[in-house]
């Protein structure tokens, strides 16, 4: 099976192609059914994700996503809010006349994702918080790509190790980032601390293999 990534007219975090089917091909050949990702965005990484897992299991799997759906940060302590605007002027266009509609809110999300109604579970809010609350759930892929705060990034680790089954994956994006430090530090101590295996692919992930005792 070729490895497409579509961008749907939409932002995306991962701009490089490369890295962008790097990921797809690394849940491809781990071929998971429940995924959990933190940081939805414009959902163009949840729509190829799930057109992917519909490719290998057709409708059984389950895809979980959570994300604020907004920029207003301030609850969040110094946390870098996404930059949502286009540089590509007909995009801004488009959407601001014709689709009247903002890309990052959670209903446009949705309505990308309608073909897989049935497999997802869209959450908004804070992830610190959600992970808390949710109804556990036995994920065996998470992507993580929200907040890029060393605390954020510590508490979402934390509070997924009770919600990943063992030997489970967590894909963490960003960890080489210069202007966002915190996200290597806190996952260097959270593999440390739990004795789990890491390891850097292409510099920009970290892939922890959990063994939970």
């Amino acid at each position: 099976m070729k490895i497409q990534f579509k961008k749907y007219w939409r932002k995306t975090s991962l701009k490089d192609k490369e890295d962008a089917i790097f990921l797809l091909s690394h849940i491809n050949e781990l071929k998971p059914k429940n995924i959990l990702e933190i940081g939805v965005f414009h959902g163009v990484t949840s729509r190829n994700i799930c057109e992917l897992l519909y490719n290998i299991h057709g409708n059984n799997f389950k895809f979980t996503g959570i994300d604020l759906f907004e920029i207003n940060t301030k609850n969040i302590e110094d946390e870098i809010p996404p930059k949502t605007t286009f540089s590509n002027p007909l995009k801004t266009f488009y959407y601001s006349y014709i689709a009247k509609e903002d890309p990052y809110s959670y209903e446009s999300v949705l309505k990308l994702l309608k073909k897989f109604k049935s497999n997802i579970n869209i959450i908004k809010g804070n992830s610190n918080k959600i992970l808390q609350e949710i109804k556990i759930e036995v994920f065996d892929y998470v992507f993580l790509d929200g907040g890029h705060k060393y605390e954020t990034v510590k508490n979402d680790l934390n509070n997924l190790t009770k919600v990943i089954k063992n030997y489970g994956v967590i894909l963490c994006d960003d960890y080489n980032l210069n202007y966002a430090p915190g996200v290597k530090k806190a996952i260097d101590e959270y593999v440390l601390n739990n004795n789990f295996e890491l390891k850097i692919l292409r510099s920009r992930f970290a892939e922890i293999k959990m063994k939970i005792k």
